[in-house]
């Protein structure tokens, strides 16, 4: 796939080579051999033309560059390649060069080679999506019960457990996965319709043809033709850039928790990694970088994948063209957000020891809350706030602890002092205390969320198609 440096950096090797030029056309030859063979096994064409055709539908015989090259004048990237298909097939078969793609039109070659392009990614994806959950399973296991501090609107809020959030980034990738393994199976299917869709050519043998060309490809066969209704297509296309959206949230969460004033997450260092060429205490977040890059281009590439959905009668003008150049883009841009998280969550540091310092470092506020409520059930939620509001004041300007503050109050308090034991203000003001509900409901969380986990790893439902499988 040829690309900027700028672009390429910020995806990866594997997604590269699967959109790229060779790969692309090897699965364009994979549909017209899968047709040929089909074709012969119906009594369309000869066996021996089958054989003829097959034998030459290697990506590697041809000039892949002058393919596409000559695809900008000719309108589509299979009117060039059917042509040298043709004249290679003529090399050794005169005959069989006459039923080169037999009744078939060039979306249904673009659109199925696309698909098992597309299968390839779905693969990459899916791989790299179980590692992440997998990481952050093993995470939640070593430090989910850790006191943590919550924040609002950018703000110190009360206290939370770091393990709920963790279930909530666990819950948004669990769930992305889920509706892949649902959306996929329906956008990955054969296209083949010929011309106009209605298989015209074949007459009488079309349905047969696509049965077996759809076996032979390991694709589903399709309930009818989608060349310009591409719903099924475009809703994995959308799943993806939910996908994106959900690893930018997490991305967002580990950069703002490593700043170096927080220091409670830091990304893997060293050999280079997130160094900076002018100051060598620098330890940037170049994983959470590339999943947000990733973020920043996803919802344009969604938008005009929606966009394009518009299509005119029973062939699309500009519109398909764009949304097959936005599709490699997608996935390109997804898969390096993911991967970058998938590798840095296998060694990312969690320091509890700072995030105690954290809540300790607010002079106890983030507790007035739950002291709140608890003198309420005396005095009325009014009074109960407005006097903790009060003290939080005074102990963040008087550079005092609010429990000190708040055990004085008790005790000038008559009422308060006689019915709230000084041992439960105390209690509210221990973070592990604080976080117990944070904790009993992440933890009801992960129950749930971990079978879930290991039935999708388990699924692999691309795994065949990964390069080297």
């Amino acid at each position: 796939m040829s690309l900027s440096v700028f672009e390429g950096f910020l995806s990866t090797p594997e997604m590269l080579e699967v959109f790229a030029g060779p790969s692309v056309v090897q699965a364009m030859m994979d549909f017209e051999a899968a047709l040929a063979r089909a074709q012969a096994a119906e009594g369309v064409i000869s066996r021996d033309a089958a054989l003829a055709i097959a034998g030459v539908c290697k990506a590697e015989l041809y000039d892949v560059e002058a393919i596409v090259a000559a695809s900008r004048r000719a309108g589509s990237l299979a009117i060039p390649l059917v042509a040298k298909l043709t004249e290679t097939v003529a090399l050794f078969n005169g005959e069989a060069s006459q039923v080169v793609h037999w009744g078939s039109t060039s979306q249904d070659v673009i659109d199925t080679a696309t698909v098992l392009v597309t299968r390839r990614a779905m693969a990459l994806i899916d791989r790299d999506l179980s590692a992440l959950i997998a990481s952050l399973l093993a995470l939640y296991e070593r430090h989910g019960h850790a006191p943590l501090l919550a924040r609002t609107l950018m703000q110190p809020a009360s206290v939370t457990s770091f393990g709920f959030k963790l279930a909530g980034w666990l819950a948004a990738l669990v769930g992305a996965q889920q509706r892949l393994h649902a959306a996929a199976p329906r956008a990955l299917q054969l296209q083949f319709g010929g011309a106009v869709g209605s298989l015209a050519t074949l007459g009488t043998q079309g349905p047969a043809v696509a049965r077996r060309v759809a076996g032979l490809l390991q694709l589903p066969e399709p309930q009818g033709v989608w060349h310009t209704q591409r719903g099924d297509w475009v809703s994995l296309g959308c799943e993806i850039g939910v996908l994106v959206g959900s690893l930018s949230k997490i991305a967002t969460d580990w950069a703002l928790m490593g700043q170096g004033e927080i220091g409670e997450l830091a990304e893997p260092s060293g050999a280079g990694r997130g160094g900076s060429s002018a100051m060598p205490h620098k330890r940037n977040p170049v994983s959470s970088m590339f999943a947000l890059a990733a973020a920043q281009r996803a919802p344009q590439r969604v938008a005009a994948l929606l966009s394009a959905m518009a299509q005119e009668h029973e062939r699309g003008l500009g519109n398909w063209q764009a949304e097959l150049a936005e599709w490699a883009g997608l996935f390109v841009s997804a898969h390096g957000g993911l991967k970058a998280l998938a590798d840095a969550a296998a060694g990312l540091a969690v320091d509890e020891a700072r995030m105690l310092v954290n809540l300790g470092s607010l002079r106890g506020v983030v507790h007035a809350e739950a002291v709140a409520m608890r003198m309420a059930r005396v005095v009325g939620k009014p009074k109960a706030q407005a006097l903790l509001e009060m003290l939080s004041r005074r102990a963040l300007a008087e550079r005092v602890e609010l429990k000190t503050l708040a055990l004085q109050a008790l005790d000038d308090d008559a009422v308060l002092r006689a019915a709230v034991p000084r041992a439960d203000v105390e209690t509210l003001f221990d973070p592990h205390v604080a976080a117990a509900s944070a904790v009993a409901r992440a933890d009801e969380a992960l129950a749930r969320l971990r079978p879930q986990a290991r039935a999708l790893a388990a699924a692999q439902p691309w795994a065949l198609f990964l390069s080297g499988a």
